[in-house]
C-alpha cells in the first residue's frame, strides 16, 4: 500500500542536511566535451550543502539529465546494489575535499565512454593472443597505422597464461580492478560553465569470484594491500590515458581508490585512498589514506573494533524489544570517518494492528533516540511494517529536535 507523509513541507526537509537553499534557474552556456557549446542549466534548488548541484542539459526548451557515457556498467561490474551506491555516493564525498559544492557543479563522466571502460577492465593478453588482436585491430581500421600493443593492449587486469589447472591459473591472477568510474566538475566562468576537475574511481575487489570445477564455487581473497598496491599501479596507467582523452588534457584530475565488499556481505565497502594530479601534470601526487569504514549492528566485528557504540546499540535495542511484544529485530549500519562514528541508519521491523501502536511506538523510539545517541552524529531510523515503511525519525548533529514522520 503507497503510503503518503502527514506533512509535505517536513517531508521535503527530511532530504536536507540544513534548510534547501531556494533561488531561481539560471540558463547558462557549457563547453562540451566536444568543444562545442550548448545551452544548459544550473537548477534553482540545492537541498544541502552537503551536495552538488547537478547540471541540466536543455533541449527544445526543456532541462533534461545527462547521463554518463559509460552508463549502467557499475550495475554489471559491482557485486550488490550497496556498493553500487555506496561507490558512485562515496566517490562525491571524496571529491568535496578538492572540488567544493560551493564553486563546483556535478555531471556524470562524459569523456570516458563505455566500450573505453570495458577494454580497461579486461584482462591483458598475451602471445599468439595478442599477435591476433593486432591484426583483427588492423583489418577493422585501414587508416590506423601501427596497430601495436598501446592500441590493442589496453586491459589493466592480469592475463591469464595458458595451462590445464585453471583453479590455480584464475587463483594465481585474480582479476583486481572491478570497475572504473568517471565524475566531471564545472566551473562557472561568467556567463559560461567549463570542465573545471576530473574524479575517477577506481573500485577494487577484496574477493574474487572465478570458475567453478567439479560443482564448487571458487573465491580468491585479496588483502587490502594487495589491492591498494594493484591500484596504485594500475592509476600511473590511468592517469596517462585520461591525460591522451580530448578535453582531459589539462584539467585536474582526482583518483579514488575503492575497496569492495564480499557478495554476502551486508554493509558495503569504501574509499581507501586518494591522489591529486595537478593541471597540466601527468604525476601522481602522494596518495592519501582515507580512513572509512561501514559496520553493522549488531555484530562481532563492530564489538570487536568499536566496543562503546556496540554496547551503546544494544542497550537502544534492548529496551524495544522490553518495550513491544511484536518485535523483530533491530539492525543498524553504522558509517565511519577517521574513526568516529558518523552516521548511523536503524531498521526497525515489526508487527502492527493499528495506526495507534504505530504512533505510541514511534513516540517511545524517537525518545530513546534522543536519549542514547550522541548528539554529533547525523541518525535516520525506519519503522517498518509488511505494508512498508510506517515511521521516519532523523537527528541531524547538534540539532535540539528530531524531524518526525508517521507515514499515512
Amino acid at each position: 500500500m503507497k503510503k503518503k507523509l502527514l506533512t509535505v513541507l517536513a517531508g521535503f526537509l527530511v532530504l536536507t542536511a540544513c534548510a534547501p537553499n531556494f533561488g531561481e534557474p539560471e540558463e547558462i552556456v557549457q563547453e562540451t566535451e566536444n568543444e562545442s557549446k550548448e545551452k544548459a542549466i544550473i537548477p534553482e534548488y540545492n537541498i544541502s550543502d552537503s551536495y552538488y548541484k547537478a547540471i541540466l542539459s536543455q533541449k527544445e526548451g526543456e532541462p533534461s539529465y545527462k547521463p554518463g557515457e559509460a552508463r549502467g556498467l557499475v550495475a554489471e561490474q559491482l557485486n550488490t546494489r550497496l556498493d553500487i551506491d555506496e561507490f558512485e555516493t562515496g566517490l562525491m564525498r571524496v571529491a568535496q575535499e578538492t572540488f567544493s559544492t560551493d564553486t563546483y557543479l556535478f555531471q556524470e563522466g562524459q569523456y570516458l565512454k563505455g566500450d573505453v571502460v570495458k577494454s580497461w577492465l579486461a584482462r591483458k593478453k598475451l602471445g599468439e593472443k595478442l599477435k591476433n588482436a593486432q591484426a583483427e585491430a588492423k583489418a577493422k581500421d585501414k587508416n590506423t597505422t601501427g596497430a601495436d600493443e598501446k592500441y590493442v593492449e589496453v586491459g589493466l587486469n592480469p592475463a591469464l597464461p595458458e595451462g590445464s589447472n585453471l583453479e590455480t591459473l584464475y587463483s594465481e591472477n585474480p582479476i583486481y580492478l572491478a570497475h572504473i568510474l568517471e565524475h566531471n566538475y564545472l566551473i562557472r566562468k561568467d556567463d559560461t560553465v567549463e570542465l573545471g576537475g576530473v574524479v575517477i574511481g577506481l573500485a577494487m575487489n577484496s574477493v574474487y569470484y572465478y570458475k567453478q570445477q567439479q560443482g564448487y564455487a571458487r573465491e580468491k581473497k585479496i588483502s587490502r594491500e594487495e589491492l591498494l598496491a594493484k591500484g596504485k599501479e594500475m592509476a600511473e596507467v590511468v592517469i596517462n590515458r585520461v591525460r591522451s582523452t580530448k578535453g582531459l588534457e589539462k584539467v585536474p584530475v582526482l583518483i579514488a581508490i575503492y575497496e569492495q565488499e564480499k557478495k554476502s556481505s551486508v554493509v558495503p565497502g569504501n574509499f581507501v585512498a586518494k591522489s591529486v594530479v595537478k593541471e597540466n601534470s601527468n604525476n601522481l601526487g602522494n596518495w592519501e589514506a582515507i580512513d572509512e569504514d561501514y559496520f553493522l549492528f549488531p555484530s562481532d566485528e563492530a564489538t570487536n573494533n568499536y566496543r562503546d557504540d556496540a554496547q551503546m546499540f544494544n542497550r537502544f535495542k534492548l529496551e524495544i524489544e522490553d518495550f513491544f511484544p511484536n518485535y523483530t529485530g533491530v539492525i543498524g549500519k553504522a558509517f565511519y570517518k577517521n574513526g568516529e562514528l558518523n552516521y548511523l541508519d536503524i531498521e526497525i521491523p515489526m508487527q502492527f494492528y493499528g495506526k495507534g501502536e504505530v504512533i505510541a511506538f514511534t513516540q517511545f523510539v524517537t525518545g530513546k533516540v534522543m536519549d542514547y545517541f550522541p548528539n554529533y552524529i547525523t541518525l535516520e531510523v525506519n519503522v517498518m511494517s509488511n505494508s512498508g515503511q510506517e515511521a521516519l525519525i532523523v537527528k541531524e548533529p547538534d540539532k535540539e529536535e528530531p524531524i518526525v514522520h508517521v507515514y499515512r
